[in-house]
């Protein structure tokens, strides 16, 4: 029988190793035995540790699912989904850097995602989609000309969102005459884009800019949950963007 980690000499122990001497010196089944906690009956949770590392090697483990984390002795569905999550966070933390997609989380990042349509003498209603990472994936222009409802449907912003499995959707507009402050028709824009969809996870957030001045926010909700029906189907199940 393996002793307990609470057995173990106190500078042997994964958590007070960590605190004395921080975690880049802790190995990695040191670092598994912390996000684990415990173990089971005749396991602590470095032994556990070190099976899952016995049967995932490392350079895998960013690969493992639900179902290859309880095939493991003594891995419960809590440590799976603890395990899961701690490293989703290393995948988006390292990710996002290796993937090459800008990554939208300010105002002025998504700024120089626009800078382009600012100068335009026509109206060009452009939207910007992104995924859970906040990474951007995909973007759109919907419309060029006078922006108002009746030309800016909700079923051309969120096509592109749903094909593209975005999780959030920036929509934005230059005005030609200067002014960033919102016009009837920008409220009109974003009133009908609300009205005509359903309560799901995408998030929308609306912006309009000009040719000298920042980002004016027209649409305030950062937590708007919105999705559209497109032919009877929706896509729910996303998270959102806070800008």
């Amino acid at each position: 029988m393996s002793p307990s980690i609470k057995n173990l000499p106190k500078h042997e122990r994964p958590r007070e190793k960590l605190i004395k001497k921080g975690p880049e010196n802790l190995t990695d089944k040191e670092l598994l035995a912390i996000l684990l906690r415990t173990g089971r009956a005749g396991k602590s949770a470095l032994d556990i540790a070190e099976s899952v590392l016995a049967k995932f090697p490392k350079k895998k483990l960013l690969g493992i699912t639900f179902d290859d984390l309880i095939s493991v002795k003594g891995i419960d569905a809590g440590k799976a989904c603890t395990l899961l999550a701690a490293l989703e966070l290393t995948k988006r933390a390292e990710g996002t850097r290796q993937s090459g997609r800008p990554i939208i989380e300010t105002d002025e990042q998504a700024l120089a995602q626009l800078h382009d349509i600012r100068q335009h003498k026509k109206e060009h209603f452009v939207a910007l989609y992104l995924n859970a990472r906040n990474e951007l994936i995909h973007r759109e222009e919907i419309s060029v000309g006078t922006v108002n409802a009746s030309l800016v449907h909700p079923r051309e912003v969120f096509a592109p969102a749903l094909a593209h499995n975005a999780t959030a959707v920036i929509v934005a507009h230059n005005h030609p005459s200067g002014s960033a402050q919102p016009s009837t028709e920008d409220r009109e824009v974003t009133s009908r884009l609300r009205e005509n969809t359903l309560p799901h996870t995408i998030q929308l957030t609306g912006m309009a800019c000009n040719e000298w001045g920042p980002l004016h926010r027209y649409h305030r909700d950062r937590h708007a949950r919105v999705a559209t029906a497109l032919g009877g189907r929706t896509q729910g199940g996303y998270g959102s963007l806070s800008l």
